[in-house]
C-alpha cells in the first residue's frame, strides 16, 4: 500500500507541475495576443492609409473632372470665338456686325443673355445694337436702366477694363441693381473700343443660380469685345474710304468734264489760230509777191539805172522780202501740218546721204565761221521711213541753228543709233554756247527765242524748231534737247525704220 505522505508529495508535485504548465501556457497566450494586437494595429493603420488614399483619389478625380470641364468649356469658347471672328470679318457694314452674333455662339461661351450698346452722339445716349435671351419687357427694362445710369457706363468705357460680378465692388453704387436690372445673377461687362467713331459696351449674363463664372470667362468676353471693336473699326474705315473714293470719283468726273471742255476750247482756239495764221499768211503772200517783184524789176534796171543809194535800199527791200516770204512759208507749213492738210510722202530714206546733202548745202556758211561739219552716220544701210523733203528741212533747220550759236573753231556732228520698237535715234551735237535749263522745254514753241546776246545780234523768227517738232511728230517720232551752258547742245529726234 502506498504511504499517504508519499501520495501527498506526489499530488503536490503534480499540482505544481500543472501550475507551471498553465503559467507557461498563459505566458505563451499573452505573447500570442500581443503579436495579434500588433498585427491588428498594423492592419488598422493600413486601412486608415488606404482610406486617405481613397479620399485623395476621389478628390483628385473630382478635380480632374472639373479641370476637364473647364478645359472643354474653354475649347468650346475659343472655337466659338474663332467662328464669330470669321463671321464678323465677312461684312464691312456696321449694321450687320452684331447680326452675326447669335444665341448658339453665346451658349458656347457659357452665357445665356447678351446686350450691346453704342453711344449715339445725336441722342447723347446709348443705342441698343444687340439683344439675346431677353423678353421684350425685360429688354426695355434694361434699356431704361442704361439710360438712368449713363454716366456709370461711360465710366466703364473710359476705364477700358472688364467689369464683372467678380469685380463688382469696383463699378460704382449701381452694382447692386445690375443683377435685377439685367435679369442676370452672374455677368460680365466689356467695353467696345474701336479707334474711331462711337464706342460702347457689351453685357453678357447668366440667370442660373447654380452656375459660376471665372477669370477665363472674363478673358473670353474680353476677346469677343476686342473682335467686335476691330470689326467696327474696319467697317467704319471701309465706309470712310468708300465715301472718300466716291467723292474722289465725283471730283475726277467733274474735273474731267472741265478739262474736256477746256481741251475742246483749246482745240477750237488752236484751230481758229491756225485758220487765222493760214488766212493772214495767204493774204501776206500777195503784197509780198508784188513788193519782191517790183524790187527785182528795179534792181534789174529794166526801168532805168538807179542811184547807188536807191539801189542799196532796194537790195534791203528785196532781202527783207525774202525773209518775210520765208516766215510766211514757215507759218503756212506749221498751220498745214497742225490741221492735217500736209500729207507726208513716206518712203525709205538713207540717213547718211541726207546728212551729207544738207552739210554740203550749208558748207559755205560753216566755212565762213570756221565750223567743222562731221557726219558720223557711216553706215549706208541705215534707212528711215520719212518724207525726203521734210527730213531735209529737219536737218537744215537744226544744223543751221547750230551754226548760228557755235563759235569759230567749233564743230557740229551728226550720229545715229538703233533703239527699241524699231526706231532710229538721230543726234546732232554742237560745241556752241548751250541752252539754259529753264529754256530747253520752251525752245520748240512757236516764236520762242532764248534771251541771250547772240539772239540779240542774230535775226530769227523762232519758228524753225517749232516747225521741226511738228514734222517729227507727223512722222510718229519725238524730239528733245540736252544742253549745258558753255558746253554745247545735242538735239535728238527719232524716226521709224521701214517695216
Amino acid at each position: 500500500m502506498y504511504n499517504p505522505e508519499t501520495l501527498l508529495n506526489v499530488g503536490g508535485f503534480i499540482s505544481i507541475l500543472a501550475i507551471v504548465t498553465i503559467s507557461i501556457l498563459l505566458v505563451l497566450k499573452i505573447d500570442k495576443a500581443a503579436q495579434l494586437q500588433v498585427e491588428v494595429d498594423k492592419l488598422n493603420k493600413s486601412l486608415e492609409e488606404m482610406d486617405e488614399q481613397s479620399k485623395l483619389v476621389v478628390r483628385t478625380d473630382l478635380e480632374l473632372n472639373r479641370t476637364q470641364e473647364e478645359l472643354d468649356k474653354k475649347i468650346t469658347g475659343l472655337y466659338a470665338l474663332q467662328q464669330l471672328s470669321r463671321e464678323m470679318s465677312t461684312t464691312l457694314e456696321e449694321s450687320q456686325i452684331f447680326e452675326r452674333i447669335d444665341a448658339s455662339y453665346l451658349e458656347d461661351l457659357g452665357f445665356e443673355k447678351a446686350l450691346a450698346f453704342l453711344w449715339d452722339e445725336e441722342r447723347k445716349g446709348f443705342s441698343r445694337q444687340l439683344s439675346l435671351g431677353y423678353q421684350e419687357q425685360d429688354m426695355y427694362s434694361a434699356e431704361s436702366f442704361v439710360a438712368a445710369y449713363t454716366g456709370e457706363f461711360v465710366g466703364i468705357i473710359k476705364n477700358e477694363k472688364i467689369v464683372s460680378c467678380l469685380t463688382s465692388s469696383k463699378i460704382g453704387a449701381f452694382q447692386e441693381l445690375l443683377p435685377t436690372a439685367f435679369k442676370a445673377n452672374l455677368f460680365v461687362i466689356a467695353p467696345l473700343l474701336p479707334k474711331d467713331g462711337a464706342k460702347g459696351f457689351l453685357f453678357v449674363g447668366i440667370n442660373d443660380k447654380e452656375a459660376t463664372i471665372n477669370e477665363g470667362d472674363e478673358e473670353s468676353i474680353s476677346i469677343l469685345a476686342n473682335q467686335i471693336g476691330q470689326s467696327l473699326e474696319n467697317a467704319r474705315l471701309f465706309e470712310k474710304t468708300w465715301h472718300a473714293h466716291q467723292e474722289l470719283e465725283k471730283r475726277v468726273e467733274e474735273r474731267t468734264r472741265e478739262l474736256s471742255h477746256a481741251l475742246e476750247e483749246v482745240k477750237n482756239i488752236s484751230q481758229r489760230k491756225t485758220d487765222f495764221v493760214s488766212s493772214v499768211s495767204h493774204e501776206l503772200r500777195t503784197p509780198l509777191t508784188s513788193i519782191k517783184g517790183y524790187a527785182s524789176i528795179l534792181l534789174a534796171g529794166k526801168l532805168g539805172a538807179l542811184p547807188p543809194e536807191v539801189n542799196l535800199r532796194m537790195e534791203k527791200i528785196n532781202r527783207h522780202s525774202d525773209e518775210l516770204v520765208q516766215l510766211v512759208n514757215d507759218l503756212l507749213d506749221i498751220s498745214r501740218i497742225e490741221s492735217g492738210k500736209v500729207t507726208m510722202k513716206l518712203g525709205e530714206q538713207n540717213l547718211k546721204k541726207t546728212a551729207d546733202e544738207v552739210m554740203d548745202l550749208l558748207g559755205v556758211q560753216s566755212k565762213e565761221k570756221q565750223i567743222q561739219l562731221v557726219n558720223k552716220i557711216s553706215d549706208d544701210t541705215v534707212m528711215v521711213l520719212a518724207d525726203r523733203n521734210q527730213l531735209q528741212r529737219v536737218f537744215i533747220n537744226i544744223i543751221n541753228n547750230a551754226i548760228k550759236f557755235t563759235p569759230a573753231q567749233g564743230s557740229i556732228t551728226a550720229a545715229c543709233k538703233k533703239i527699241e520698237n524699231n526706231y532710229i535715234q538721230i543726234d546732232i551735237t554742237d560745241t556752241g554756247t548751250g541752252i539754259p535749263l529753264e529754256a530747253q522745254k520752251a525752245i520748240f514753241e512757236e516764236f520762242y527765242r532764248v534771251d541771250n546776246l547772240i539772239n540779240q545780234q542774230v535775226k530769227g523768227t523762232g519758228l524753225g524748231l517749232a516747225l521741226v517738232k511738228h514734222i517729227i511728230e507727223a512722222h510718229k517720232g519725238k524730239i528733245w534737247v540736252s544742253s549745258k551752258l558753255g558746253a554745247g547742245s545735242t538735239f535728238s529726234f527719232t524716226l521709224p525704220q521701214p517695216a
